[in-house]
Protein backbone atom coordinates (compact mmCIF):
# COMPACT_ATOMS: atom_id res chain seq x y z
CA UNK A 1 0.00 0.00 0.00
CA UNK A 2 1.52 3.49 -1.09
CA UNK A 3 2.05 5.73 2.04
CA UNK A 4 0.23 8.95 1.81
CA UNK A 5 2.37 11.75 1.27
CA UNK A 6 4.00 14.18 3.92
CA UNK A 7 1.36 17.21 4.46
CA UNK A 8 2.24 20.49 2.78
CA UNK A 9 2.47 23.07 5.44
CA UNK A 10 4.93 25.56 3.59
CA UNK A 11 5.43 28.05 1.06
CA UNK A 12 8.50 30.06 0.10
CA UNK A 13 7.88 33.45 -2.04
CA UNK A 14 10.85 34.44 -3.33
CA UNK A 15 10.32 38.72 -3.22
CA UNK A 16 13.86 40.04 -3.73
CA UNK A 17 13.91 40.87 -7.38
CA UNK A 18 14.25 44.43 -8.43
CA UNK A 19 11.03 44.38 -10.99
CA UNK A 20 13.29 45.99 -13.80
CA UNK A 21 10.43 44.98 -16.22
CA UNK A 22 7.71 47.48 -14.62
CA UNK A 23 9.83 50.12 -13.55
CA UNK A 24 10.10 52.83 -12.65
CA UNK A 25 6.77 52.43 -10.97
CA UNK A 26 9.16 50.07 -9.07
CA UNK A 27 11.72 52.36 -7.81
CA UNK A 28 10.31 52.87 -4.55
CA UNK A 29 7.53 50.28 -4.50
CA UNK A 30 8.34 46.60 -4.23
CA UNK A 31 7.03 45.13 -7.54
CA UNK A 32 4.84 42.95 -5.01
CA UNK A 33 3.45 45.81 -4.05
CA UNK A 34 2.15 47.38 -6.54
CA UNK A 35 -1.51 47.27 -6.90
CA UNK A 36 -4.16 45.34 -8.82
CA UNK A 37 -7.74 47.22 -8.42
CA UNK A 38 -7.55 48.07 -4.94
CA UNK A 39 -4.84 45.47 -3.15
CA UNK A 40 -1.30 44.79 -3.61
CA UNK A 41 -0.73 41.75 -5.99
CA UNK A 42 1.12 40.00 -3.01
CA UNK A 43 -2.05 40.17 -1.05
CA UNK A 44 -3.73 37.83 -4.06
CA UNK A 45 -0.74 35.68 -3.99
CA UNK A 46 -1.10 35.33 0.02
CA UNK A 47 -4.89 34.18 -0.27
CA UNK A 48 -3.97 31.97 -2.47
CA UNK A 49 -2.02 30.01 -0.40
CA UNK A 50 -3.54 30.44 2.54
CA UNK A 51 -6.98 28.70 -0.04
CA UNK A 52 -4.21 25.86 0.21
CA UNK A 53 -3.95 25.11 3.39
CA UNK A 54 -0.33 26.89 4.18
CA UNK A 55 0.26 27.17 7.32
CA UNK A 56 3.83 29.17 7.00
CA UNK A 57 4.82 31.79 4.57
CA UNK A 58 8.61 32.04 3.80
CA UNK A 59 9.70 35.74 2.13
CA UNK A 60 13.00 35.42 0.28
CA UNK A 61 13.43 38.93 0.89
CA UNK A 62 16.09 41.55 -0.58
CA UNK A 63 17.34 45.08 0.07
CA UNK A 64 14.36 48.05 -0.11
CA UNK A 65 11.55 45.09 1.03
CA UNK A 66 10.97 46.33 4.16
CA UNK A 67 7.51 47.72 2.95
CA UNK A 68 6.49 43.71 2.47
CA UNK A 69 6.80 42.75 5.84
CA UNK A 70 5.33 46.38 7.03
CA UNK A 71 1.97 45.51 4.86
CA UNK A 72 1.73 41.97 6.71
CA UNK A 73 1.86 44.43 10.38
CA UNK A 74 -0.56 46.42 12.10
CA UNK A 75 -0.87 50.14 11.60
CA UNK A 76 -2.11 51.32 14.50
CA UNK A 77 -2.67 55.08 13.84
CA UNK A 78 -4.64 53.95 10.22
CA UNK A 79 -6.70 51.16 12.34
CA UNK A 80 -7.99 53.71 15.18
CA UNK A 81 -8.44 56.43 12.41
CA UNK A 82 -10.94 54.17 10.62
CA UNK A 83 -12.43 52.63 13.90
CA UNK A 84 -13.24 56.12 14.88
CA UNK A 85 -14.89 56.65 11.44
CA UNK A 86 -16.92 53.71 11.37
CA UNK A 87 -14.99 52.46 8.36
CA UNK A 88 -15.25 49.00 9.74
CA UNK A 89 -15.83 47.10 6.47
CA UNK A 90 -12.54 47.99 5.30
CA UNK A 91 -11.09 47.73 8.75
CA UNK A 92 -11.92 44.16 9.02
CA UNK A 93 -10.22 43.40 5.56
CA UNK A 94 -7.46 44.52 6.61
CA UNK A 95 -7.12 42.49 9.56
CA UNK A 96 -7.90 39.64 7.29
CA UNK A 97 -4.63 40.42 5.70
CA UNK A 98 -2.53 40.52 9.10
CA UNK A 99 0.18 37.61 9.93
CA UNK A 100 -0.77 35.00 12.05
CA UNK A 101 1.23 34.35 14.99
CA UNK A 102 4.45 32.50 13.21
CA UNK A 103 2.63 32.52 9.97
CA UNK A 104 5.21 34.08 8.27
CA UNK A 105 9.04 34.56 8.28
CA UNK A 106 11.39 36.50 6.22
CA UNK A 107 14.90 35.98 5.01
CA UNK A 108 17.37 37.70 2.73
CA UNK A 109 18.71 36.69 -0.29
CA UNK A 110 22.21 38.58 -0.08
CA UNK A 111 22.95 38.43 -4.14
CA UNK A 112 20.69 38.58 -6.85
CA UNK A 113 21.61 34.79 -8.46
CA UNK A 114 18.58 33.77 -9.66
CA UNK A 115 15.66 32.10 -8.73
CA UNK A 116 17.46 29.02 -7.17
CA UNK A 117 19.49 30.74 -5.28
CA UNK A 118 16.32 32.57 -3.31
CA UNK A 119 14.61 29.08 -2.87
CA UNK A 120 18.00 27.48 -1.32
CA UNK A 121 17.89 30.56 1.05
CA UNK A 122 14.83 29.54 2.47
CA UNK A 123 16.12 25.65 3.22
CA UNK A 124 16.52 26.27 7.33
CA UNK A 125 13.32 27.44 7.78
CA UNK A 126 11.61 25.09 5.49
CA UNK A 127 13.87 22.23 6.80
CA UNK A 128 12.90 18.24 5.73
CA UNK A 129 9.82 18.91 3.98
CA UNK A 130 7.74 19.20 1.14
CA UNK A 131 7.15 23.08 0.48
CA UNK A 132 5.55 25.17 -2.43
CA UNK A 133 6.67 27.76 -4.32
CA UNK A 134 4.84 30.82 -5.94
CA UNK A 135 6.22 33.62 -7.99
CA UNK A 136 4.79 36.70 -6.32
CA UNK A 137 4.38 38.75 -9.49
CA UNK A 138 1.82 35.41 -10.89
CA UNK A 139 -1.59 35.96 -9.94
CA UNK A 140 -4.03 33.31 -11.08
CA UNK A 141 -7.34 34.01 -11.25
CA UNK A 142 -9.08 30.27 -10.70
CA UNK A 143 -11.62 28.65 -8.51
CA UNK A 144 -10.10 26.83 -6.57
CA UNK A 145 -6.78 28.77 -6.57
CA UNK A 146 -3.79 27.07 -8.41
CA UNK A 147 -1.89 26.10 -5.59
CA UNK A 148 -4.69 24.01 -4.15
CA UNK A 149 -5.46 22.52 -7.29
CA UNK A 150 -1.64 21.19 -7.15
CA UNK A 151 -2.09 20.36 -3.53
CA UNK A 152 -4.84 18.07 -4.75
CA UNK A 153 -2.94 16.52 -7.08
CA UNK A 154 -0.29 15.81 -4.32
CA UNK A 155 -2.17 14.41 -2.17
CA UNK A 156 -2.85 11.37 -4.50
CA UNK A 157 0.32 11.32 -6.43
CA UNK A 158 2.87 12.66 -3.64
CA UNK A 159 6.28 13.64 -5.33
CA UNK A 160 6.64 16.99 -6.87
CA UNK A 161 4.34 18.85 -8.92
CA UNK A 162 4.70 21.81 -11.52
CA UNK A 163 2.07 24.19 -12.37
CA UNK A 164 1.60 24.87 -16.16
CA UNK A 165 -0.51 26.49 -18.54
CA UNK A 166 -0.68 26.03 -22.15
CA UNK A 167 1.00 29.05 -24.38
CA UNK A 168 1.45 29.53 -28.44
CA UNK A 169 4.41 26.77 -29.66
CA UNK A 170 5.74 30.12 -31.35
CA UNK A 171 6.09 31.77 -27.49
CA UNK A 172 7.65 28.94 -26.06
CA UNK A 173 11.17 30.12 -25.67
CA UNK A 174 10.07 32.91 -23.44
CA UNK A 175 9.42 30.49 -20.99
CA UNK A 176 10.39 27.26 -18.98
CA UNK A 177 8.57 24.40 -20.81
CA UNK A 178 8.24 20.96 -19.70
CA UNK A 179 9.31 17.77 -21.77
CA UNK A 180 5.95 15.40 -21.38
CA UNK A 181 6.24 11.53 -21.33
CA UNK A 182 2.22 10.60 -21.11
CA UNK A 183 -0.83 12.65 -20.30
CA UNK A 184 -4.47 11.70 -18.16
CA UNK A 185 -6.62 14.37 -17.56
CA UNK A 186 -4.99 17.37 -16.72
CA UNK A 187 -1.99 15.65 -15.25
CA UNK A 188 1.25 15.46 -17.45
CA UNK A 189 4.19 12.82 -16.42
CA UNK A 190 7.21 14.71 -17.33
CA UNK A 191 10.41 13.69 -18.90
CA UNK A 192 12.62 16.73 -18.88
CA UNK A 193 12.51 20.43 -18.82
CA UNK A 194 14.08 23.20 -20.30
CA UNK A 195 14.71 26.51 -19.70
CA UNK A 196 13.91 29.29 -22.66
CA UNK A 197 14.33 26.72 -25.11
CA UNK A 198 15.79 28.61 -28.49
CA UNK A 199 13.53 28.42 -31.44
CA UNK A 200 11.56 25.79 -32.56
CA UNK A 201 13.32 23.33 -29.82
CA UNK A 202 10.39 23.22 -27.31
CA UNK A 203 9.47 19.95 -26.46
CA UNK A 204 5.91 20.84 -25.65
CA UNK A 205 3.85 24.01 -25.31
CA UNK A 206 2.97 24.14 -21.64
CA UNK A 207 5.46 26.52 -19.61
CA UNK A 208 6.42 26.21 -16.18
CA UNK A 209 3.51 28.92 -15.33
CA UNK A 210 4.94 29.94 -11.22
CA UNK A 211 3.16 27.40 -9.12
CA UNK A 212 5.36 24.50 -7.72
CA UNK A 213 5.38 21.82 -4.78
CA UNK A 214 9.17 20.24 -4.39
CA UNK A 215 11.07 17.74 -2.20
CA UNK A 216 13.37 18.71 0.10
CA UNK A 217 16.21 16.99 -1.64
CA UNK A 218 15.96 19.63 -4.18
CA UNK A 219 18.11 22.23 -1.86
CA UNK A 220 20.99 19.46 -1.77
CA UNK A 221 21.38 19.79 -5.39
CA UNK A 222 20.75 23.82 -5.46
CA UNK A 223 23.52 23.87 -3.48
CA UNK A 224 25.85 22.64 -6.13
CA UNK A 225 23.73 23.78 -9.40
CA UNK A 226 25.93 25.96 -11.77
CA UNK A 227 24.43 29.07 -13.34
CA UNK A 228 22.65 28.56 -15.92
CA UNK A 229 20.61 31.07 -18.41
CA UNK A 230 20.88 34.24 -17.78
CA UNK A 231 24.22 33.54 -15.49
CA UNK A 232 21.57 32.62 -12.66
CA UNK A 233 20.92 29.63 -10.38
CA UNK A 234 18.12 28.28 -11.82
CA UNK A 235 15.25 26.29 -10.24
CA UNK A 236 14.84 24.74 -14.28
CA UNK A 237 17.71 23.23 -13.90
CA UNK A 238 17.72 21.80 -10.51
CA UNK A 239 14.35 20.21 -11.35
CA UNK A 240 16.00 18.28 -14.12
CA UNK A 241 18.60 17.06 -11.98
CA UNK A 242 15.75 16.09 -9.15
CA UNK A 243 14.23 14.35 -11.82
CA UNK A 244 16.34 11.41 -12.62
CA UNK A 245 15.57 10.32 -8.66
CA UNK A 246 11.99 11.35 -8.03
CA UNK A 247 8.25 11.76 -10.01
CA UNK A 248 7.29 14.74 -11.15
CA UNK A 249 4.03 15.72 -12.36
CA UNK A 250 2.81 18.84 -14.38
CA UNK A 251 -0.79 19.84 -13.22
CA UNK A 252 -2.11 21.98 -16.55
CA UNK A 253 -4.75 24.40 -13.85
CA UNK A 254 -7.94 25.73 -14.71
CA UNK A 255 -7.74 29.73 -14.77
CA UNK A 256 -6.04 32.81 -16.07
CA UNK A 257 -2.93 33.94 -15.64
CA UNK A 258 -1.72 37.26 -14.51
CA UNK A 259 1.61 38.24 -15.03
CA UNK A 260 2.09 41.53 -12.89
CA UNK A 261 5.65 41.76 -13.55
CA UNK A 262 4.92 43.14 -16.75
CA UNK A 263 3.79 46.45 -17.83
CA UNK A 264 0.66 45.02 -20.22
CA UNK A 265 0.14 41.95 -17.92
CA UNK A 266 -0.28 44.24 -14.99
CA UNK A 267 -2.57 46.44 -17.10
CA UNK A 268 -4.70 43.48 -18.02
CA UNK A 269 -4.97 42.17 -14.45
CA UNK A 270 -6.44 45.05 -13.20
CA UNK A 271 -8.91 45.51 -16.04
CA UNK A 272 -9.59 42.04 -15.35
CA UNK A 273 -10.26 41.35 -11.79
CA UNK A 274 -11.88 45.10 -11.92
CA UNK A 275 -14.62 43.73 -14.46
CA UNK A 276 -15.50 40.93 -12.15
CA UNK A 277 -15.89 42.37 -8.92
CA UNK A 278 -19.48 42.68 -7.67
CA UNK A 279 -19.23 46.65 -6.63
CA UNK A 280 -16.81 47.82 -9.04
CA UNK A 281 -17.50 45.86 -12.23
CA UNK A 282 -20.24 48.07 -13.85
CA UNK A 283 -18.54 51.18 -13.20
CA UNK A 284 -15.31 50.22 -14.38
CA UNK A 285 -16.78 48.88 -17.19
CA UNK A 286 -18.48 51.88 -17.88
CA UNK A 287 -15.12 53.58 -17.61
CA UNK A 288 -13.10 51.51 -19.97
CA UNK A 289 -15.91 51.53 -22.67
CA UNK A 290 -16.00 55.43 -22.85
CA UNK A 291 -11.90 55.28 -23.43
CA UNK A 292 -12.53 52.86 -26.30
Amino acid sequence: MTSKPARLRKAVLPVAGLGTRVLPGTKTTPKELLNVVDRPILSYIVEEAREAGIEHIVFVTGRSKGAIEDYFDHQIELEAQLEAKGKTAILEMMNAELAKAGEMSFTRQMQPKGLGHAVWCARDIIGHEPFAVMLPDVIVDGQPGALKQLVDAYEETGGNLIGVESVDIADAHKYGIVDPASREGNRITMKGMVEKPAPGTAPSNLSIAGRYILQPEIFDLLATQERGAGGEIQLTDAMDRLMHEQSFTAVEYAGVTHDCGDKIGLLRANVALALKRPDLGEAARKAISALL
